[in-house]
């Protein structure tokens, strides 16, 4: 079973970026698909972006044009490079497999703050 870890969150003012971090502990080439999600308090966790093996992203309509996932498989490295940040961006930010997603097993997270 791989064991994700998620660094990189903090306090940031609104319009700044952050660049999160998803450490994998297998290889990540094996792993077909790679998501960040997040959540707020007192709301639903939520899918924020995915990212294949092969490079192709999706991501929600509300971080669309702002946030970026990317892959560095020599790394099994996830990132998320969130740019103009908004005070509705404050969450608790968790990347996951599908699968981890679907079991309801998720790492520790790393918690992300805007303030406006």
């Amino acid at each position: 079973q791989v064991q994700l870890v998620e660094s990189g969150g903090g306090l940031v003012q609104a319009g700044g970026s952050l660049r999160l971090a998803c450490q994998a502990s297998g290889r990540l080439v094996s792993i077909g698909v790679m998501g960040w999600y997040r959540q707020a308090p007192g709301k639903e966790r939520e899918l924020v972006a995915h990212a294949t093996s092969l490079g192709n992203t999706k991501y929600a309509d509300s971080v669309k044009g702002r946030f970026t996932i990317s892959r560095d498989n020599a790394k099994n490295t996830v990132y998320l490079q969130m740019n103009s940040l908004k005070p509705e961006d404050t969450a608790v930010y968790y990347c996951n497999t599908p699968i981890g997603a679907m079991f309801d097993n998720w790492g520790q997270g790393t918690q992300v703050t805007v303030s406006s």
